[in-house]
């Protein structure tokens, strides 16, 4: 049990009030949770204060002014309480203004059997999503994305009468904060079923209100190396992403030839958070999702032989994705890390035609290029790879992954160590040399970090007269 709930109990012991939502849905599923609702008939503010004392001075403060709600917060962001006013006259009444059945179930906080005027619990058994009433949408038109999202976490089927009023209300979500946006479609994109998500965001007419970027991608037709229009394609990306950042197995079979040796690494890297509560591995996905946003906008057919082709995608995609992720008002640092994802997703394949194995100074131009997406971007173009099956996709895939592991291994281990150390700093290399500042030294020391990652030169002796040759024209 929750120190939180532990605390809420403590402290409205003889109040009426009641545990609903999330975390009695996700009780009687058996599945674990440090995240409360509560319901008081008294004041919120005195009923939060009170459960911050009791769970140890923790952050308590005012959510919502307009419903007046409030928020506990453990010091150590362990558990959460929200805790809000009664809505209605009676917790009946509070109950059917809730989204879905299964989250207008209460549990009195004193203990007791659950009150479930509306079905929830019969709708869980049946694995059945039922709105809680007629105008649950108008009241709400983000419910019509958290619809889909309680839907694929939880593995419910939305029934008729909730399908039909989120097409009715999808236009609405244009109304919605970017903010809320962006927390249903986070939720929906990180569980194994992000794109029966997907999908259905589309089905009910939401995709191109909060979207409008993947819903443009639908009926774009591509060149004979891919099987699958780019909306297709996209998906089957996030499905080979998805596989990809599979916690403990990572990749699936047919990527096990580029991921292999590197299981464990990549395991740990995606599992890194990154921003606004996602990890890498799930900020992969949406880069998977939207690495080819912009070949909409590029598509052109070379009239020389009918050729589809999609120049400067990756370029224009990554403005794309920067604007996407500002309109959902995301932190710049997501917003700049899948930009670069999607800047550097067709790097690594260019390089399938290069002499294998690589040269060392080639793969020092792919991941500084590439940093600080090295690794990941790497993951994104073994996605990208896989899910294109079109004309001689077996040579071109194999080929990919022998490469792909490669430089997942040179790639991995830059992430662990960084860089080699300049065998010689910038400003004794300019006293050496008598130059200024300037794009010159700056130059010579960038083919100094080249030469040296190749195993070229080793010693600062030997930079200083790499340095000389390379200013005499040698």
């Amino acid at each position: 049990m929750s120190a939180g709930l532990d605390a809420a109990r403590e402290a409205l012991a003889g109040s009426p009030a009641w545990l609903v939502g999330g975390a009695v849905r996700d009780a009687l599923l058996g599945r674990p949770t440090a995240d409360y609702d509560i319901v008081v008939a008294g004041d919120p503010a005195r009923a939060a204060k009170a459960v911050a004392r009791a769970g140890g001075r923790a952050a308590c403060f005012a959510l919502s002014e307009e419903f007046g709600s409030w928020r506990v917060v453990a010091r150590d962001n362990s558990w959460q309480v929200d805790l809000e006013p009664l809505r209605g006259e009676t917790l009946e009444a509070d109950l059917a203004l809730r989204d879905f059945t299964v989250n207008a179930i209460a549990q009195p906080l004193s203990g007791g059997e659950p009150i479930d005027p509306l079905g929830g619990g019969a709708d869980l058994r049946a694995k059945r999503l039922r709105v809680a009433g007629p105008a649950s949408f108008q009241d709400d038109p983000l419910r019509v994305l958290r619809l889909v999202r309680v839907a694929v976490e939880l593995g419910l089927r939305p029934d008729e009468e909730a399908l039909r009023g989120a097409r009715e209300q999808a236009s609405g979500l244009a109304g919605v904060s970017g903010e809320r946006v962006f927390g249903e479609l986070r939720r929906t994109i990180a569980t194994p079923a992000a794109r029966a998500g997907i999908e259905l965001i589309a089905d009910i007419g939401a995709l191109g209100v909060v979207a409008p970027e993947l819903d443009a991608l639908r009926g774009v037709e591509q060149s004979a190396y891919h099987h699958a229009d780019v909306y297709g394609h996209t998906l089957e990306v996030l499905d080979r992403a998805i596989e990809l950042t599979t916690p403990g197995d990572p990749g699936g079979d047919d990527a096990e030839p580029a991921i292999g040796r590197h299981r464990a690494a990549i395991a740990a890297l995606l599992g890194e958070p990154l921003a606004d509560g996602l990890s890498r591995g799930e900020a992969l996905r949406w880069g998977a999702l939207l690495h080819d946003a912009a070949k909409p906008l590029t598509r052109e057919v070379r009239p020389q032989d009918g050729r589809i082709t999609f120049i400067g995608h990756d370029r224009a995609g990554a403005e794309l994705a920067r604007e996407m992720l500002g309109r959902l008002r995301t932190s710049e640092r997501l917003r700049s890390h899948v930009a670069a994802l999607v800047r550097n997703h067709l790097r690594l394949g260019f390089l399938v035609h290069e002499p294998q194995p690589l040269a060392r100074r080639t793969v020092y131009t792919y991941l500084t290029s590439c940093a600080p997406v090295e690794a990941d971007v790497t993951l994104l173009t073994v996605a990208d790879r896989l899910a294109t099956r079109g004309r001689s996709a077996e040579r071109a895939i194999d080929a990919h992954l022998r490469l792909a592991s490669a430089m997942l291994g040179d790639a991995l281990r830059w992430r662990a160590e960084g860089p080699p150390a300049p065998l010689v700093r910038g400003d004794e290399l300019a006293r050496l040399l008598d130059l200024a500042p300037g794009p010159q030294l700056g130059g010579l020391l960038d083919e100094l970090a080249q030469a040296r990652y190749a195993g070229e030169i080793e010693t600062p002796e030997q930079a200083v007269m790499h340095a000389r040759a390379m200013l005499a024209g040698r």
